[in-house]
């Protein structure tokens, strides 16, 4: 199986986008891929409980983001978020407890890049 990266930097602006990233995330961890998520930009914005907690794409079996985040986590798939865009937008420590997300900087998405082995950028 393959290592997927998604890398994400649309938030709740452009719910399509966001929406579908945590969808082929989600898709790929059921099928047994190593999936990673690198958050970015307005994305991290995701994060906050009334955004994980709504339906923000459209379509036949569209679920809440928060479902498929649990979905992502419990299959092993690991989401980064951009320390640095976390701190531009306000996404706290407190907005980020007891979620299974690590703050990186730049140079570790860097190394992420490189380490898998197809990257899907939704940007």
């Amino acid at each position: 199986m393959a290592k997927i990266l998604i890398h994400l930097t649309h938030g709740p602006e452009a719910p399509t986008q966001a929406d579908r990233a945590f969808l082929i995330a989600k898709t790929a961890v059921e099928e047994g891929h190593s999936v990673s998520m690198f958050l970015a930009g307005s994305a991290v914005s995701l994060m906050k409980d009334e955004v994980l907690d709504s339906v923000i794409g459209i379509g036949e079996g569209v679920t809440t983001l928060r479902e498929s985040f649990n979905q992502i986590i419990e299959g092993k798939g690991t989401i980064y978020l951009s320390r640095i865009s976390c701190g531009a937008r306000g996404v706290t420590n407190e907005i980020l407890e007891g979620k299974q997300v690590e703050l990186i900087p730049p140079n570790v998405f860097v190394q992420l890049t490189v380490d898998h082995d197809r990257v899907i950028t939704y940007g």
